[in-house]
């Protein structure tokens, strides 16, 4: 199925939900609203045109000039002719959810696609974004005393951690990344 026909069927679904859509690239993508994005998800999962039946990963992104955070679900549909066969076809599609920086907060697809279990809990971790849903939703590279998201464009690099001495590859001591 074409890009073109995945937004065509979402928006006819879901009308305003669905943002805006961008296929003319080599990452085909619609954007959805925050509120509506469980209920796209189920959607995109189980309606049988679509049948995204694997989340690929999420990425967060920080979109500081517009006071934004956003995630981009990348996902695909991926068949065989019997379980033990080679995939005979594939699909891929993102969907990018975009949220307030000051607080951010995305729902939860883990129980959609079990894949979202660690990526949600990364993107919180490193980014700071609330999935409300959940099941275990806590820190997962960093202690959890760590102050701030370090993959935020505006977060400060602490000069030390416990007594332990902060430096870069560059050897900056305040540096902002």
């Amino acid at each position: 199925m074409a890009p073109e026909e995945i937004c065509q069927i979402l928006k006819s679904k879901f009308g305003e939900a669905i943002v805006a859509a961008d296929v003319g690239g080599g990452h085909p993508c619609a954007q959805v609203a925050s509120e509506r994005w469980l209920d796209i998800a189920l959607f995109l999962r189980e309606d049988s045109r679509m049948r995204f039946n694997l989340l690929r990963s999420i990425t967060a992104l920080d979109l500081l000039a517009d006071e934004k955070l956003a995630c981009v679900y990348d996902l695909m549909r991926v068949s065989t002719e019997r379980p033990t066969e080679l995939i005979t076809e594939t699909c891929e599609f993102a969907v990018r959810i975009e949220t307030d920086r000051s607080a951010p907060s995305i729902p939860s697809v883990a129980s959609v696609w079990a894949t979202a279990d660690w990526h949600e809990r990364e993107a919180f971790d490193l980014m700071g974004i609330d999935f409300p849903g959940h099941p275990e939703l806590r820190r997962i590279l960093c202690p959890d005393d760590w102050v701030g998201h370090p993959l935020r464009k505006d977060y400060e690099f602490p000069l030390e951690y416990h007594g332990i001495p902060a430096t870069t590859e560059f050897e900056l001591t305040n540096p902002r990344h």
